[in-house]
């Protein structure tokens, strides 16, 4: 049985019998396409026209662009730089041919004459070679197809947490800087979005002055270095036509991996229209 089927050669030799001594023995052991080329710039241009070529035969020993020339004009353009070359001469024998072979980009170095079952070997090997890239390829291209259709699917959850959650979401630089805001952010404090984004968020906490908003910044900014956490901070936010809105904040702190904080995650609850009671209240004592 046949393989190979889909793949593509280019035999390239100015002698049309060596071409069809070559295309014959392929064809009775390979469903291959066969392309051939009786000169360096005819492969070239076959291979440019063709750059789902799979295999270069070239011939070693031709007039005006020899083999080793073809070779090196196919490794400078791009889209003929990663097709393999096995080359095949009669002539250029020695070990500094074949070296030569290699550093212009040949991947196989053949001397004629040849055994038959020798060259089905190498294009065999080449093929199988190929065939397994494919496969890795394809297997790969799938799971980057499926981990990015669950991490879409995950992006997406977490979006619709962050846009349905009641809570006011805020996420701020190391230095209070808002980056991000969720839409129960914007409508407690009565901002757009792109307003918020940059702002400091000592800009929408009550605080008597510029003064105290700084030191108050850097006194939570220091607890979050040392605990990584502040909850349950009972605050108010200045809405942007100045109302006062009572909440219940908690902060946490992201660090990188030296330790540094990247980035602060702020959760405030509204807390308007809840009434708090002291346990020595009056409420409270109605059974004494």
């Amino acid at each position: 049985m046949k393989r190979y089927s889909g793949f593509k050669l280019l035999a390239v030799d100015d002698n049309e019998h060596n071409l069809f001594t070559l295309r014959s023995l392929v064809s009775k052991h390979m469903d291959v396409e066969i392309l051939e080329a009786t000169s360096g710039r005819e492969a070239l241009e076959l291979a440019r026209r063709n750059p789902d070529i799979d295999l270069i035969i070239l011939d070693v020993q031709m007039p005006e662009m020899d083999g080793f020339e073809t070779a090196r004009m196919l490794k400078i353009h791009k889209k003929t730089r990663e097709i393999p070359v096995i080359f095949l001469t009669a002539a250029f024998k020695t070990e500094e041919f074949q070296q030569k072979g290699y550093d212009v980009g040949g991947v196989d170095y053949l001397l004629k004459p040849i055994d038959d079952n020798q060259l089905l070997n190498k294009i065999s090997t080449y093929f199988r070679l190929i065939e397994k890239e494919r496969e890795l390829n394809r297997i790969l291209e799938q799971k980057v197809a499926e981990r990015t259709a669950e991490l879409h699917q995950a992006n997406q959850h977490l979006e619709n947490i962050l846009r349905y959650m009641g809570e006011a979401l805020l996420i701020l630089d190391p230095q209070g800087r808002i980056r991000q805001v969720n839409p129960a952010a914007c409508s407690m404090l009565g901002y757009e979005e792109e307003e918020l984004l940059g702002m400091s968020i000592g800009d929408v906490f009550e605080e008597e002055g510029q003064e105290q908003a700084n030191a108050f910044m850097g006194m939570w900014l220091e607890a979050l270095i040392r605990a990584g956490a502040l909850r349950d901070i009972e605050a108010a936010f200045i809405a942007k036509d100045g109302t006062r809105v009572p909440i219940l904040f908690s902060r946490t702190a992201i660090v990188d991996q030296q330790g540094e904080i990247d980035e602060i995650i702020c959760i405030a609850k509204n807390m308007s229209g809840y009434c708090r009671v002291d346990e020595d209240s009056p409420a409270q004592a109605t059974g004494d």
